[in-house]
């Protein structure tokens, strides 16, 4: 069993003070839909160090999601939460991880507000629509080669029919981490993995006590593992996973809902 395994959730299930004393990472979601201020993210971080370091406990890792602007077409309905409207001639500028300047303001964005938090992940979550036509993987390499990385580990979540060959080629050459739930597929690229677990049948599962046996059976290895949860029931099943890896002969303890099903 690997020794590096950070569990958490993607978001706060959970009151943020309750949150940093139970687990060592959060994925910042917010930054999908609209980039805070610099100040407010300094806020966050500061308020995690603060709350850790008085319990006596470790330092504590935010990981983000990257600006839908470079990701997803202003097409998609997650763009009904941006704050500020986009032009319509400029529209066609947006997503897709297109060569455009739009796309380079959202990435400097991004790793500006990465920076004020200390996170070292970025995670590039793309649509179903984004499919692997020559046009988009030749985006993809653009962007990837092009940006300033500066100390982020760049984690791409692909969706729709990606063929697994050409996910783990462009996962070596463009040195990318692929994001995947472990109990649907499994990733295609080396050395840190990234596993996002949306729920085997959809957002409302509530993972049994088999999916987590399963799910540590993934996690073996040297290599730093972050298992981040993001389903309805995220914050329960976190924290019995990581009771799991604690006490791996234990008998999870099944969930009221689990009970009565």
């Amino acid at each position: 069993m690997a020794m590096d395994i950070r569990v958490g959730c993607c978001g706060f299930p959970m009151a943020k003070a309750e949150y940093y004393r139970r687990f060592p990472v959060v994925e910042i979601q917010q930054t999908f839909y609209n980039i805070p201020r610099i100040h407010t993210a300094e806020r966050w971080r500061k308020e995690a160090i603060t709350s850790r370091a008085r319990r006596g406990q470790g330092d504590f890792e935010f990981t983000m999601k990257a600006w839908q602007l470079i990701t997803h077409e202003t097409a998609s309905p997650t763009y009904r939460r941006l704050r500020k409207a986009i032009p319509e001639d400029q529209k066609a500028l947006y997503g897709s991880f297109r060569p455009s300047e739009p796309v380079l303001k959202a990435w400097t964005g991004t790793a500006a507000v990465a920076h004020a938090l200390g996170a070292r992940v970025i995670v590039f979550q793309c649509p179903p629509r984004f499919t692997p036509t020559p046009e988009h993987v030749e985006n993809l390499r653009r962007f990837f080669r092009s940006v300033d990385r500066g100390p982020f580990r760049m984690a791409w979540e692909p969706r729709g029919e990606w063929p697994p060959h050409l996910v783990g080629r462009l996962c070596k050459e463009l040195d990318l981490v692929h994001v995947v739930d472990p109990l649907k597929q499994l990733p295609r690229s080396e050395g840190l993995r990234y596993f996002r677990l949306h729920g085997v049948t959809g957002y409302r599962y509530l993972h049994t006590d088999e999916d987590l046996r399963k799910l540590a059976e993934q996690c073996a290895g040297d290599a730093p593992i972050y298992v981040l949860f993001n389903n309805q029931f995220m914050g329960e099943d976190a924290l019995r996973f990581q009771e799991l890896l604690v006490r791996p002969k234990l008998r999870l303890v099944r969930s009221a809902r689990q009970r009565r099903a």
